[in-house]
Protein backbone atom coordinates (compact mmCIF):
# COMPACT_ATOMS: atom_id res chain seq x y z
CA UNK A 1 0.00 0.00 0.00
CA UNK A 2 1.09 3.41 -0.80
CA UNK A 3 2.51 5.73 2.14
CA UNK A 4 0.12 8.33 2.83
CA UNK A 5 1.73 12.09 2.09
CA UNK A 6 3.06 13.63 4.96
CA UNK A 7 1.09 15.88 6.82
CA UNK A 8 1.39 19.69 5.85
CA UNK A 9 3.44 21.98 7.96
CA UNK A 10 1.47 23.74 10.61
CA UNK A 11 1.28 26.99 9.98
CA UNK A 12 0.86 28.62 13.63
CA UNK A 13 3.66 28.95 15.96
CA UNK A 14 5.94 25.87 16.66
CA UNK A 15 5.16 23.63 19.35
CA UNK A 16 7.88 23.38 22.38
CA UNK A 17 9.94 26.20 23.22
CA UNK A 18 11.45 28.72 21.24
CA UNK A 19 14.95 28.44 21.47
CA UNK A 20 16.79 31.27 23.91
CA UNK A 21 17.98 34.87 22.02
CA UNK A 22 20.85 36.17 23.62
CA UNK A 23 19.56 39.30 25.81
CA UNK A 24 21.73 41.84 23.33
CA UNK A 25 19.77 40.24 19.89
CA UNK A 26 16.44 40.35 21.91
CA UNK A 27 15.23 43.60 20.61
CA UNK A 28 16.73 42.50 17.17
CA UNK A 29 15.89 38.77 16.68
CA UNK A 30 12.92 38.34 14.19
CA UNK A 31 9.78 36.64 15.61
CA UNK A 32 8.71 33.08 14.12
CA UNK A 33 7.23 33.05 10.53
CA UNK A 34 5.09 30.60 9.37
CA UNK A 35 5.56 28.77 6.11
CA UNK A 36 2.57 29.93 4.57
CA UNK A 37 3.06 34.00 5.56
CA UNK A 38 6.82 33.06 3.94
CA UNK A 39 4.95 31.60 0.76
CA UNK A 40 3.32 34.78 0.08
CA UNK A 41 6.29 36.88 0.97
CA UNK A 42 6.80 39.80 -1.22
CA UNK A 43 10.62 40.09 -0.99
CA UNK A 44 13.20 38.44 0.86
CA UNK A 45 14.85 40.73 2.47
CA UNK A 46 18.56 41.36 1.13
CA UNK A 47 20.69 41.64 4.42
CA UNK A 48 19.01 38.49 5.32
CA UNK A 49 19.84 36.31 1.81
CA UNK A 50 23.58 38.00 2.43
CA UNK A 51 23.80 36.31 5.48
CA UNK A 52 22.40 32.61 4.16
CA UNK A 53 24.69 32.99 0.65
CA UNK A 54 27.55 34.16 3.51
CA UNK A 55 27.52 30.28 5.52
CA UNK A 56 27.02 28.54 2.43
CA UNK A 57 30.19 30.44 1.38
CA UNK A 58 32.37 29.66 4.31
CA UNK A 59 31.65 25.97 4.28
CA UNK A 60 32.41 25.65 0.51
CA UNK A 61 35.90 27.96 1.14
CA UNK A 62 37.33 25.21 2.91
CA UNK A 63 36.97 22.44 0.53
CA UNK A 64 38.21 24.65 -1.74
CA UNK A 65 41.16 25.73 0.10
CA UNK A 66 42.32 22.68 1.03
CA UNK A 67 43.16 21.56 -1.90
CA UNK A 68 45.89 24.62 -2.44
CA UNK A 69 47.35 23.18 0.55
CA UNK A 70 47.98 19.62 -0.77
CA UNK A 71 51.37 20.78 -2.02
CA UNK A 72 52.51 21.85 1.00
CA UNK A 73 50.81 19.08 3.33
CA UNK A 74 52.97 16.49 1.31
CA UNK A 75 55.93 18.16 1.86
CA UNK A 76 55.39 19.61 5.56
CA UNK A 77 56.43 17.86 9.00
CA UNK A 78 53.09 15.83 9.09
CA UNK A 79 54.32 13.65 6.57
CA UNK A 80 50.83 11.97 4.96
CA UNK A 81 50.67 9.66 2.39
CA UNK A 82 48.93 10.05 -0.19
CA UNK A 83 45.77 8.04 0.90
CA UNK A 84 45.78 10.34 4.05
CA UNK A 85 46.30 13.47 1.37
CA UNK A 86 43.08 11.92 0.13
CA UNK A 87 41.19 11.79 3.21
CA UNK A 88 42.15 15.24 4.24
CA UNK A 89 39.82 16.50 1.54
CA UNK A 90 37.34 13.24 1.60
CA UNK A 91 36.70 12.84 5.47
CA UNK A 92 35.26 16.64 5.16
CA UNK A 93 32.98 15.66 1.67
CA UNK A 94 31.88 12.09 3.04
CA UNK A 95 30.63 12.78 6.37
CA UNK A 96 28.93 15.72 4.96
CA UNK A 97 27.10 13.30 2.15
CA UNK A 98 26.41 10.85 4.86
CA UNK A 99 24.93 13.15 7.12
CA UNK A 100 23.12 15.71 5.15
CA UNK A 101 19.47 13.94 4.81
CA UNK A 102 19.05 13.37 8.30
CA UNK A 103 20.60 16.76 9.22
CA UNK A 104 18.21 18.56 6.86
CA UNK A 105 15.08 16.23 8.34
CA UNK A 106 16.36 17.64 11.94
CA UNK A 107 16.04 21.10 10.92
CA UNK A 108 12.73 20.84 10.03
CA UNK A 109 11.89 18.87 12.90
CA UNK A 110 13.41 21.04 15.30
CA UNK A 111 13.85 24.71 13.31
CA UNK A 112 16.41 25.63 10.06
CA UNK A 113 17.52 28.13 12.47
CA UNK A 114 18.92 25.98 15.36
CA UNK A 115 20.21 23.75 12.73
CA UNK A 116 21.85 26.46 10.78
CA UNK A 117 23.59 27.42 14.73
CA UNK A 118 24.88 24.09 15.30
CA UNK A 119 26.45 23.77 11.80
CA UNK A 120 28.35 26.50 12.43
CA UNK A 121 29.25 25.20 16.35
CA UNK A 122 30.29 22.23 14.70
CA UNK A 123 32.66 24.22 11.59
CA UNK A 124 34.60 26.36 13.91
CA UNK A 125 35.16 23.25 16.68
CA UNK A 126 36.22 20.90 13.52
CA UNK A 127 38.63 23.84 11.91
CA UNK A 128 39.70 24.29 15.28
CA UNK A 129 41.38 21.12 15.48
CA UNK A 130 42.39 20.69 12.35
CA UNK A 131 44.49 23.96 13.20
CA UNK A 132 46.06 22.66 16.25
CA UNK A 133 46.71 19.42 14.54
CA UNK A 134 50.04 17.12 16.16
CA UNK A 135 49.45 14.70 12.89
CA UNK A 136 47.44 13.75 9.40
CA UNK A 137 44.88 11.58 11.68
CA UNK A 138 44.11 14.60 14.07
CA UNK A 139 43.89 17.11 11.04
CA UNK A 140 41.58 14.47 9.43
CA UNK A 141 39.37 13.96 12.41
CA UNK A 142 38.94 17.85 12.45
CA UNK A 143 37.75 17.76 8.50
CA UNK A 144 35.33 14.61 9.18
CA UNK A 145 34.09 17.17 12.31
CA UNK A 146 34.10 20.31 10.02
CA UNK A 147 32.42 18.01 7.11
CA UNK A 148 29.16 17.12 9.82
CA UNK A 149 29.20 20.89 10.69
CA UNK A 150 28.37 21.50 7.13
CA UNK A 151 25.72 19.17 7.05
CA UNK A 152 23.73 21.11 9.34
CA UNK A 153 24.59 24.24 8.20
CA UNK A 154 23.97 23.64 3.59
CA UNK A 155 19.95 22.35 3.75
CA UNK A 156 19.25 24.47 6.30
CA UNK A 157 20.30 27.47 4.24
CA UNK A 158 18.68 26.58 1.26
CA UNK A 159 15.07 25.47 3.00
CA UNK A 160 15.23 28.80 4.34
CA UNK A 161 15.80 30.47 0.83
CA UNK A 162 12.99 28.45 -0.37
CA UNK A 163 10.71 29.05 2.63
CA UNK A 164 11.26 32.66 2.52
CA UNK A 165 11.38 33.81 -0.66
CA UNK A 166 8.31 34.71 -2.45
CA UNK A 167 7.35 33.10 -5.74
CA UNK A 168 8.11 35.83 -7.59
CA UNK A 169 12.18 36.16 -6.33
CA UNK A 170 12.73 32.26 -5.65
CA UNK A 171 14.51 31.47 -8.77
CA UNK A 172 16.80 34.35 -8.28
CA UNK A 173 16.83 33.81 -4.37
CA UNK A 174 18.30 29.96 -5.56
CA UNK A 175 20.76 31.77 -8.45
CA UNK A 176 21.64 33.96 -5.64
CA UNK A 177 22.28 30.65 -3.24
CA UNK A 178 24.22 28.72 -6.21
CA UNK A 179 26.82 31.88 -6.69
CA UNK A 180 27.36 31.51 -3.00
CA UNK A 181 28.92 28.60 -3.83
CA UNK A 182 31.23 29.58 -6.65
CA UNK A 183 31.84 32.50 -4.47
CA UNK A 184 32.91 30.33 -1.06
CA UNK A 185 35.45 28.53 -3.80
CA UNK A 186 36.69 31.52 -5.25
CA UNK A 187 37.64 33.29 -1.64
CA UNK A 188 38.99 29.81 -0.54
CA UNK A 189 41.19 29.83 -3.38
CA UNK A 190 42.32 33.02 -2.53
CA UNK A 191 42.69 32.79 1.06
CA UNK A 192 44.35 29.28 1.10
CA UNK A 193 47.00 30.62 -1.29
CA UNK A 194 47.69 33.70 0.20
CA UNK A 195 47.50 31.87 3.97
CA UNK A 196 49.78 28.99 2.75
CA UNK A 197 52.25 31.44 0.98
CA UNK A 198 52.77 33.53 4.19
CA UNK A 199 51.19 32.45 7.42
CA UNK A 200 51.17 28.51 7.12
CA UNK A 201 48.33 26.13 6.09
CA UNK A 202 47.79 26.30 10.13
CA UNK A 203 46.45 30.22 9.77
CA UNK A 204 43.76 29.52 7.42
CA UNK A 205 42.15 26.63 9.63
CA UNK A 206 42.85 29.03 12.80
CA UNK A 207 40.23 31.80 11.14
CA UNK A 208 38.04 29.91 10.14
CA UNK A 209 36.23 29.27 13.89
CA UNK A 210 36.11 33.37 14.62
CA UNK A 211 34.48 33.80 11.28
CA UNK A 212 32.14 30.70 12.24
CA UNK A 213 31.12 32.89 15.39
CA UNK A 214 30.39 35.99 13.81
CA UNK A 215 28.18 34.45 11.42
CA UNK A 216 26.30 32.88 14.23
CA UNK A 217 26.05 36.69 15.87
CA UNK A 218 24.65 37.46 12.39
CA UNK A 219 22.27 34.63 12.20
CA UNK A 220 20.66 34.94 15.87
CA UNK A 221 19.64 38.39 15.11
CA UNK A 222 19.06 37.83 11.24
CA UNK A 223 16.89 35.12 10.61
CA UNK A 224 13.76 34.35 11.67
CA UNK A 225 12.19 30.97 13.19
CA UNK A 226 10.74 29.08 10.44
CA UNK A 227 7.06 26.62 10.90
CA UNK A 228 8.78 23.38 12.30
CA UNK A 229 7.67 19.84 11.09
CA UNK A 230 7.61 17.84 14.61
CA UNK A 231 6.83 14.49 12.15
CA UNK A 232 10.12 15.06 10.32
CA UNK A 233 11.85 11.75 10.41
CA UNK A 234 15.24 11.30 11.27
CA UNK A 235 16.46 7.33 10.57
CA UNK A 236 19.79 6.61 12.44
CA UNK A 237 19.82 3.06 10.65
CA UNK A 238 19.52 4.31 7.39
CA UNK A 239 21.79 7.22 8.04
CA UNK A 240 24.58 5.01 9.52
CA UNK A 241 24.43 2.81 6.51
CA UNK A 242 24.62 5.20 3.95
CA UNK A 243 27.37 7.11 5.77
CA UNK A 244 29.22 3.72 6.04
CA UNK A 245 28.75 3.03 2.53
CA UNK A 246 30.19 5.87 0.72
CA UNK A 247 32.83 5.84 3.32
CA UNK A 248 33.71 1.94 2.43
CA UNK A 249 33.39 3.09 -1.23
CA UNK A 250 35.87 5.66 -1.43
CA UNK A 251 38.59 3.62 1.07
CA UNK A 252 38.63 1.13 -1.81
CA UNK A 253 39.18 3.62 -4.73
CA UNK A 254 41.80 5.31 -2.74
CA UNK A 255 43.40 1.83 -1.54
CA UNK A 256 43.50 0.19 -5.05
CA UNK A 257 46.40 1.78 -6.16
CA UNK A 258 48.59 1.05 -3.45
CA UNK A 259 46.89 -2.54 -2.32
CA UNK A 260 46.50 -4.07 -5.66
CA UNK A 261 42.94 -3.66 -7.49
CA UNK A 262 42.71 -7.36 -7.35
CA UNK A 263 43.88 -7.43 -3.55
CA UNK A 264 41.57 -9.35 -1.21
CA UNK A 265 42.06 -5.85 0.60
CA UNK A 266 40.01 -3.45 -2.51
CA UNK A 267 37.75 -6.80 -3.65
CA UNK A 268 36.30 -7.58 0.29
CA UNK A 269 35.88 -3.01 0.46
CA UNK A 270 34.10 -3.11 -3.00
CA UNK A 271 31.94 -6.16 -1.68
CA UNK A 272 31.42 -4.53 1.93
CA UNK A 273 30.17 -1.26 0.09
CA UNK A 274 27.81 -2.85 -2.23
CA UNK A 275 26.54 -5.03 0.88
CA UNK A 276 25.75 -1.94 2.90
CA UNK A 277 24.05 -0.16 -0.08
CA UNK A 278 22.19 -2.93 -0.58
CA UNK A 279 20.88 -2.71 3.70
CA UNK A 280 20.45 0.00 2.94
CA UNK A 281 18.03 0.02 -0.05
CA UNK A 282 16.29 -2.90 1.68
CA UNK A 283 15.73 -0.83 5.13
CA UNK A 284 14.55 2.16 3.20
CA UNK A 285 11.57 -0.05 1.98
CA UNK A 286 10.28 -1.62 5.01
CA UNK A 287 10.62 1.10 7.14
CA UNK A 288 7.78 2.62 8.41
CA UNK A 289 9.66 5.69 8.07
CA UNK A 290 12.94 5.57 6.31
CA UNK A 291 15.64 8.33 5.71
CA UNK A 292 13.84 8.70 2.35
CA UNK A 293 11.20 7.31 0.61
CA UNK A 294 12.48 5.22 -2.68
CA UNK A 295 9.79 5.28 -4.13
CA UNK A 296 10.80 9.22 -4.67
CA UNK A 297 12.67 8.31 -7.64
CA UNK A 298 9.80 6.87 -9.45
CA UNK A 299 9.87 10.26 -10.79
CA UNK A 300 12.36 10.31 -14.14
CA UNK A 301 12.74 13.98 -13.31
CA UNK A 302 14.04 13.92 -9.74
CA UNK A 303 16.71 10.77 -10.55
CA UNK A 304 17.74 13.16 -13.31
CA UNK A 305 18.47 15.84 -11.52
CA UNK A 306 20.16 13.57 -8.44
CA UNK A 307 22.55 12.20 -10.67
CA UNK A 308 23.29 15.44 -12.68
CA UNK A 309 24.07 17.04 -9.48
CA UNK A 310 26.71 14.25 -8.40
CA UNK A 311 28.39 14.37 -12.02
CA UNK A 312 28.45 17.86 -11.83
CA UNK A 313 30.53 17.97 -8.68
CA UNK A 314 32.25 14.50 -9.45
CA UNK A 315 34.36 16.53 -12.31
CA UNK A 316 34.40 20.03 -10.38
CA UNK A 317 36.15 18.27 -7.45
CA UNK A 318 38.15 15.92 -9.69
CA UNK A 319 39.71 18.81 -10.98
CA UNK A 320 39.87 20.57 -7.74
CA UNK A 321 42.07 18.21 -6.44
CA UNK A 322 44.85 18.21 -9.25
CA UNK A 323 44.58 21.64 -10.51
CA UNK A 324 46.69 23.70 -7.23
CA UNK A 325 48.78 20.60 -7.38
CA UNK A 326 49.65 20.79 -11.31
CA UNK A 327 49.99 24.60 -11.22
CA UNK A 328 52.18 24.43 -8.58
CA UNK A 329 54.30 21.28 -9.67
CA UNK A 330 53.97 21.29 -13.06
CA UNK A 331 54.05 25.31 -13.89
CA UNK A 332 56.00 26.16 -10.84
CA UNK A 333 53.47 28.69 -9.58
CA UNK A 334 53.71 30.05 -5.81
CA UNK A 335 50.82 29.10 -3.70
CA UNK A 336 49.42 33.31 -3.81
CA UNK A 337 49.64 32.87 -7.72
CA UNK A 338 48.07 29.51 -7.68
CA UNK A 339 45.23 31.06 -5.65
CA UNK A 340 45.00 33.81 -8.18
CA UNK A 341 45.53 31.28 -11.61
CA UNK A 342 42.93 29.13 -10.27
CA UNK A 343 40.12 31.90 -10.36
CA UNK A 344 38.93 31.31 -14.21
CA UNK A 345 37.36 27.94 -12.72
CA UNK A 346 34.84 29.75 -10.27
CA UNK A 347 33.52 32.85 -12.90
CA UNK A 348 31.00 30.61 -14.58
CA UNK A 349 30.01 29.28 -11.89
CA UNK A 350 29.43 33.09 -10.68
CA UNK A 351 28.13 34.51 -13.63
CA UNK A 352 26.46 32.50 -15.63
CA UNK A 353 23.54 32.01 -13.38
CA UNK A 354 22.78 35.40 -12.95
CA UNK A 355 22.64 35.86 -16.60
CA UNK A 356 20.58 33.02 -17.34
CA UNK A 357 18.12 34.41 -14.59
CA UNK A 358 18.18 37.55 -16.04
CA UNK A 359 18.22 36.56 -20.19
CA UNK A 360 16.68 33.08 -20.64
CA UNK A 361 13.85 33.18 -17.24
CA UNK A 362 11.38 30.80 -19.35
CA UNK A 363 13.95 28.13 -20.63
CA UNK A 364 13.16 25.14 -19.09
CA UNK A 365 15.85 22.96 -16.64
CA UNK A 366 16.28 20.18 -18.77
CA UNK A 367 18.49 21.83 -21.95
CA UNK A 368 20.39 23.85 -19.21
CA UNK A 369 21.56 20.84 -17.26
CA UNK A 370 22.04 18.31 -19.92
CA UNK A 371 24.10 21.00 -22.00
CA UNK A 372 26.24 22.19 -18.70
CA UNK A 373 27.24 18.67 -17.50
CA UNK A 374 28.29 18.51 -21.61
CA UNK A 375 30.52 21.90 -21.23
CA UNK A 376 31.77 20.13 -18.12
CA UNK A 377 32.93 16.91 -19.82
CA UNK A 378 34.51 19.11 -22.64
CA UNK A 379 36.81 21.34 -20.20
CA UNK A 380 37.58 18.01 -18.55
CA UNK A 381 39.07 16.60 -21.73
CA UNK A 382 40.19 19.57 -22.95
CA UNK A 383 41.81 20.46 -19.45
CA UNK A 384 43.89 16.38 -19.62
CA UNK A 385 45.55 17.78 -22.91
CA UNK A 386 47.97 20.08 -20.81
CA UNK A 387 51.27 19.26 -19.79
CA UNK A 388 54.11 22.02 -17.95
CA UNK A 389 54.73 23.64 -21.68
CA UNK A 390 50.74 24.78 -22.21
CA UNK A 391 50.37 28.40 -21.98
CA UNK A 392 48.52 29.37 -19.30
CA UNK A 393 45.99 31.35 -21.26
CA UNK A 394 44.81 28.15 -22.96
CA UNK A 395 44.82 26.35 -19.81
CA UNK A 396 42.67 29.19 -18.02
CA UNK A 397 40.64 28.97 -21.05
CA UNK A 398 39.51 25.38 -20.83
CA UNK A 399 38.86 25.80 -17.08
CA UNK A 400 36.50 28.71 -17.94
CA UNK A 401 34.33 26.58 -20.22
CA UNK A 402 33.88 23.96 -17.70
CA UNK A 403 32.94 26.60 -15.05
CA UNK A 404 30.60 27.73 -17.36
CA UNK A 405 28.64 24.60 -17.81
CA UNK A 406 28.05 24.46 -14.00
CA UNK A 407 26.75 28.06 -14.07
CA UNK A 408 24.33 26.54 -16.46
CA UNK A 409 23.51 23.25 -14.83
CA UNK A 410 23.46 23.72 -10.81
CA UNK A 411 20.94 26.17 -10.49
CA UNK A 412 18.61 24.24 -12.89
CA UNK A 413 19.70 20.81 -11.01
CA UNK A 414 19.02 22.39 -7.29
CA UNK A 415 15.03 24.14 -8.74
CA UNK A 416 14.02 20.40 -9.91
CA UNK A 417 15.46 18.78 -7.07
CA UNK A 418 13.66 21.39 -4.72
CA UNK A 419 10.77 21.31 -6.71
CA UNK A 420 9.55 17.72 -7.26
CA UNK A 421 9.08 17.72 -3.57
CA UNK A 422 6.13 19.31 -1.62
CA UNK A 423 7.50 22.22 0.65
CA UNK A 424 6.20 20.02 4.05
CA UNK A 425 9.53 18.37 2.59
CA UNK A 426 12.01 20.95 2.04
CA UNK A 427 14.55 19.90 3.97
CA UNK A 428 14.36 17.03 2.17
CA UNK A 429 15.15 18.26 -0.97
CA UNK A 430 17.50 20.19 0.40
CA UNK A 431 19.42 17.67 2.20
CA UNK A 432 19.07 15.28 -1.57
CA UNK A 433 20.89 17.81 -3.41
CA UNK A 434 23.41 18.70 -1.56
CA UNK A 435 24.56 14.79 -0.77
CA UNK A 436 24.08 14.16 -4.12
CA UNK A 437 27.01 16.77 -4.36
CA UNK A 438 29.00 15.97 -2.15
CA UNK A 439 28.75 11.89 -2.33
CA UNK A 440 30.31 13.20 -6.46
CA UNK A 441 32.48 14.91 -5.08
CA UNK A 442 34.17 12.56 -2.45
CA UNK A 443 34.15 10.07 -5.42
CA UNK A 444 35.71 12.95 -7.71
CA UNK A 445 38.33 13.15 -5.23
CA UNK A 446 39.09 9.17 -4.84
CA UNK A 447 38.88 8.59 -8.60
CA UNK A 448 41.41 10.94 -10.04
CA UNK A 449 43.24 10.87 -6.63
CA UNK A 450 43.99 7.33 -6.96
CA UNK A 451 44.72 6.89 -11.04
CA UNK A 452 47.00 9.89 -10.37
CA UNK A 453 48.43 7.75 -7.70
CA UNK A 454 48.69 5.05 -10.46
CA UNK A 455 51.49 6.97 -12.24
CA UNK A 456 52.74 9.13 -9.71
CA UNK A 457 53.53 9.13 -5.98
CA UNK A 458 55.94 11.39 -3.65
CA UNK A 459 56.15 15.05 -4.26
CA UNK A 460 57.63 15.58 -8.44
CA UNK A 461 61.21 17.01 -8.22
CA UNK A 462 62.80 16.30 -11.40
CA UNK A 463 61.02 16.75 -15.07
CA UNK A 464 60.54 12.97 -15.45
CA UNK A 465 58.57 13.15 -12.01
CA UNK A 466 56.45 15.90 -13.18
CA UNK A 467 55.94 13.85 -16.66
CA UNK A 468 55.15 11.04 -14.79
CA UNK A 469 52.49 13.47 -12.29
CA UNK A 470 51.32 14.81 -16.00
CA UNK A 471 50.71 11.40 -16.97
CA UNK A 472 48.64 10.68 -14.02
CA UNK A 473 46.96 13.75 -14.07
CA UNK A 474 45.47 13.53 -17.74
CA UNK A 475 44.32 9.86 -17.17
CA UNK A 476 42.27 10.22 -14.12
CA UNK A 477 40.66 13.90 -15.20
CA UNK A 478 39.53 11.49 -18.85
CA UNK A 479 38.17 8.91 -16.87
CA UNK A 480 36.13 11.72 -14.91
CA UNK A 481 35.31 13.45 -18.65
CA UNK A 482 33.85 10.23 -20.26
CA UNK A 483 31.70 9.58 -17.05
CA UNK A 484 30.34 13.00 -17.30
CA UNK A 485 29.82 13.12 -20.45
CA UNK A 486 27.92 9.43 -20.61
CA UNK A 487 25.74 10.88 -17.65
CA UNK A 488 24.99 14.08 -19.15
CA UNK A 489 23.16 12.13 -21.88
CA UNK A 490 21.19 10.01 -19.15
CA UNK A 491 20.12 13.03 -17.70
CA UNK A 492 18.72 14.67 -20.80
CA UNK A 493 16.63 11.35 -21.30
CA UNK A 494 15.35 11.47 -17.90
CA UNK A 495 14.39 15.33 -18.37
CA UNK A 496 12.25 14.26 -21.72
CA UNK A 497 10.31 11.66 -19.51
CA UNK A 498 7.02 12.21 -18.25
CA UNK A 499 6.37 11.26 -14.69
CA UNK A 500 2.83 9.03 -14.95
CA UNK A 501 -0.12 10.04 -12.77
CA UNK A 502 0.02 6.36 -11.09
CA UNK A 503 3.77 7.18 -9.87
CA UNK A 504 2.76 10.20 -8.80
CA UNK A 505 0.08 8.89 -6.39
CA UNK A 506 2.27 6.49 -5.61
CA UNK A 507 5.34 8.65 -4.32
CA UNK A 508 3.88 12.10 -3.31
CA UNK A 509 6.27 14.47 -5.42
CA UNK A 510 3.89 17.08 -5.88
CA UNK A 511 2.23 18.88 -3.13
CA UNK A 512 -2.22 19.28 -3.47
CA UNK A 513 -3.60 22.46 -5.78
CA UNK A 514 -3.81 24.80 -2.90
CA UNK A 515 -0.05 24.35 -2.13
CA UNK A 516 1.75 24.74 -5.01
CA UNK A 517 5.39 23.44 -5.50
CA UNK A 518 8.32 25.11 -5.65
CA UNK A 519 9.66 23.91 -9.40
CA UNK A 520 6.52 26.50 -10.06
CA UNK A 521 7.74 29.33 -8.64
CA UNK A 522 11.37 29.43 -9.94
CA UNK A 523 12.46 31.15 -12.96
CA UNK A 524 13.26 27.74 -14.26
CA UNK A 525 9.86 25.94 -15.01
CA UNK A 526 9.75 22.72 -17.38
Amino acid sequence: MPRPAPPRPVHSAPPGPTPPTPPAAAAQAPAAVPAQAAAAAPALPRSLLLVLCACVALAQSMVAAVNLLIPRLAAGALHPTPGQLLWAVDAYVVVFAGLLIPAGALGDRYGRKRALLAGLLLFGLGTGASAAAPGMDWLIAGRAVCGAGAALLMPATLSLVVQLSGPAERGRALAAWTLSVGLGGLAGNLAGGLACQFLGWRALFAVMPVLAVLLGRLVTVRVPQTARNPKAVVDPVGSVLLTAAVLVLVDAIVEGPHQGWTSPRVLGAFAVAALLAACFTGHAWRAAQPLFDPRLFRSARLRAAVLGTGLSFFGLFALFFVNAQFLQYAKGYSPALTGVAVAPVTLGMILVPRLVARFAPNRGPGPLAAGGLALIGAGLLLVSTCDAHTAYPVYAAWLLLLSIGLGLCAPALTATVVGELPPAQAGLGAGLNTAAREVGAALGVAVVGSLLASRSTGVPGTPQEVARFTAGMDLGLRAVAVTVLAGSLVVAVGYRTRTSARTRSAAPLAPSPAEPSTAAQTSLPS
